[in-house]
């Protein structure tokens, strides 16, 4: 592998706080040396950055891939091309797949597959209940054996108090999270949107958003009765976030994801039906919209994931409440963040760390880190270049994205893996 050298950029690593004019070196697919001042090896290939934001690649913590059993909607090279281009280079794959991944082989077959791409680590996430059908408990031991690294029946709540007890517990036993999908099942019922004067005048059936706190209060008191970990995925209400504000403050072992449609949109873009932007957990109010904007800002929400949910042209083009719920967002993480650093509400670094180190420390991985020795996995963008999003001509094979002529500012030009450019 050739050696490469990239000049010229600005340098921002979270994990050590760097933010600085400089270069990076690498060397048999790790940093070799970074900083401001960098000699020029002979034989080593030099990539000019003009001045580009160069940082680790991305971390996503949480998408769903259409592989196992969904390959029509997207097939697990799709989605490495779809992340490459968005800087992505190391994911967390949701085990709620048509073939569930709650069994250690497919952990396994997940890692290996994310090695075959080149271009992509992924992480399984194992299933908390067989099938993710919330009846009975997987084997969590031999899935973490196996290299899972949490435990979540993904979009699906894990509904019984009793199971959740029980999943925490365990789950401890291996020094592993339970992440959950905050929504308690009863009271969202067959909802679609979230309850109020808009769900009322489409004829749209609602989710009351008090059903994402019922859920955060209890498992916040689980997690406290266990001692075990409980993580929340896309949490997007203004009452959710105060319950988890207060329970870090009083020492609980509680984290927090949120993802970009809950900061960058209201429940209006869901608009006359448009399908494109119906969800799970739905568009909210604009309160709770700079609720989350907030949150990213104070510290209480700790990393930023894509929520990527393939879904095929056939799933949307139903009528609104027979539509399936999900978003693309892996070429759009970067891009969607960057609009609250473009707005003033969050300072870069801050932005970038909840999209690089702090997902990878939660996740227990060694990624997110320009330091010297780390895998050259590696983001190159330019924070001010526009472009528009546009559905059908998006990376990837899915194309749902609720963000679907969204004006945006930040492009990704270069992503390395391994120190293998696999994008720009």
């Amino acid at each position: 592998m050739t050696d490469v050298l990239i000049i010229n950029a600005r340098l921002i690593d979270p994990a050590s706080g760097l933010d600085a004019m400089g270069g990076l070196l690498v060397r048999d697919g790790r940093i070799l040396d970074v900083g401001p001042a960098l000699g020029r090896p002979d034989g080593v290939e030099v990539v000019d950055a003009g001045g580009a934001v160069l940082c680790p690649g991305l971390v996503d913590m949480r998408a769903e891939l259409g592989e196992p059993g969904g390959e029509y909607r997207e097939t697990i090279a799709s989605a490495a091309q779809a992340a490459a281009a968005g800087g992505i280079t190391t994911l967390a794959a949701l085990p709620n797949s048509e073939l569930a991944i709650d069994d250690p082989s497919l952990v396994r077959l997940l890692r290996a597959r994310g090695e075959e791409t080149g271009s992509l680590t992924i992480l399984p996430y194992a299933a908390v209940t067989r099938g993710c059908a919330g009846k009975e408990l997987a084997e969590l031991g031999l899935l973490r054996e196996a290299g899972a690294v949490a435990f979540t029946d993904g979009a699906r709540a894990i509904g019984s108090a009793h199971m959740m007890r029980l999943a925490l517990a365990y789950a401890a036993q291996w020094g592993a999270r339970v992440v959950q999908h905050p929504e308690e099942p009863a009271l969202a019922g067959s909802g679609v949107a979230t309850q109020g004067e808009l769900a009322t005048r489409l004829g749209l059936p609602g989710i009351p958003a008090a059903a994402e706190a019922m859920m955060v209060w209890r498992d916040i008191r689980l997690a406290r009765m266990t001692g075990g970990a409980v993580h929340f995925a896309h949490v997007s209400t203004a009452e959710a976030l105060a319950l988890i504000r207060a329970a870090k403050a009083d020492g609980a072992a509680v984290t927090c994801d949120t993802a970009p449609p809950y900061f960058d949109l209201n429940e209006t873009a869901i608009g006359d039906f448009r399908t494109y932007a119906k969800l799970s957990p739905p568009l909210r109010a604009e309160a709770d919209r700079m609720a989350v904007a907030a949150g990213l800002a104070d510290g209480t929400i700790d990393a930023v994931a894509s929520d990527h949910q393939p879904r095929d042209a056939d799933d949307k083009r139903l009528p609104f409440a027979q539509a399936a719920a999900g978003g693309t967002g892996l070429a759009t993480l970067l891009a969607v963040t960057l609009v609250q650093v473009h707005g003033g509400g969050l300072p870069l670094m801050r932005a970038l760390e909840m999209l690089t180190v702090a997902p990878a420390r939660l996740l227990g991985c060694g990624a997110g880190t320009l330091a010297r020795g780390a895998a050259a996995d590696l983001c190159l963008f330019e924070l001010e270049y526009g472009w528009r999003v546009e559905a059908g001509a998006m990376p990837g094979k899915a194309q749902n994205t609720p963000f679907d002529g969204r004006a945006l500012e930040g492009r990704v030009i270069g992503t390395w893996h391994g120190g293998r450019r696999v994008f720009g």
